[in-house]
């Protein structure tokens, strides 16, 4: 609905959207949308990249992305993983691990990252793919047990974690981002106000420490990188749903 409304709204630059994977992966999971992801927006700036955290419960005998390999190898049926929502970036992230390990995980969803991690905690399924903010503390506690990051570089976040492209899925990479938006026709002046604007918020502390917090790179790249880093997006996931058999809502 929030799409929506910024898709109809005047291009005068006071209603931005801060679109989100989401915006990346729905026209690939839903039947009709309400408005074209391509013609309906006008790029601003891609703000901030994320990641998500390869977690297991810390009784596990699986320490390593290559130990959850060979665990899923000798037992096809035994392993899952839970998901919080269809299409989120966990959900994908996890299916893009299946397809690029050759590994089956049976896929258990749930209504929120909160009680997938309590069955994670306790045993009742084995593996999670989770963003930084609902893990973070925990793995800092000793109630999970982080073995990797699923983007393409390690995170500052957490440095010593491998990626999972390193640590025996090469190539893989999965991760979240946060792209601003304004409504098609927007004039160019006030697209380029609005990218610099952004630019010099991320260089706040306030973000600097969602940044630690959530996860985040803060990059405020322009607009024309929103769009290309958007149409690569779309065009991955949309491979990753249907080869993994997601069919549109």
């Amino acid at each position: 609905m929030g799409t929506q409304s910024v898709a109809t709204s005047a291009p005068d630059g006071y209603t931005l959207l801060m679109g989100t994977f989401a915006n990346a992966v729905n026209p690939s999971l839903q039947a009709k949308l309400p408005y074209d992801a391509h013609h309906d927006f006008a790029a601003v700036a891609l703000v901030a990249r994320s990641l998500n955290i390869v977690v297991v419960n810390p009784a596990s005998p699986i320490k390593s992305v290559a130990d959850l390999i060979a665990a899923a190898k000798a037992d096809p049926d035994k392993l899952s993983y839970g998901t919080y929502g269809t299409g989120t970036s966990a959900h994908l992230a996890g299916e893009l691990f299946k397809h690029m390990a050759k590994v089956n995980l049976t896929t258990v969803p749930y209504k929120g990252a909160a009680p997938a991690i309590t069955d994670l905690i306790g045993g009742q399924i084995q593996v999670m793919f989770t963003t930084v903010a609902s893990a973070a503390s925990l793995v800092e506690a000793g109630q999970l047990r982080a073995i990797a990051v699923t983007s393409a570089e390690r995170s500052p976040a957490f440095p010593q974690l491998p990626t999972v492209s390193e640590a025996g899925v090469p190539g893989y990479a999965a991760e979240a981002w946060y792209g601003l938006y304004a409504p098609a026709k927007t004039p160019p002046e006030i697209v380029d106000r609005l990218n610099k604007s952004a630019a010099k918020a991320v260089q706040s502390e306030a973000f600097k420490k969602l940044g630690v917090n959530e996860g985040l790179v803060m990059v405020a790249q322009p607009p024309d990188a929103l769009d290309r880093y958007f149409d690569g997006e779309e065009a991955r996931w949309r491979k990753v749903i249907q080869d993994a058999g997601i069919k549109p809502e």
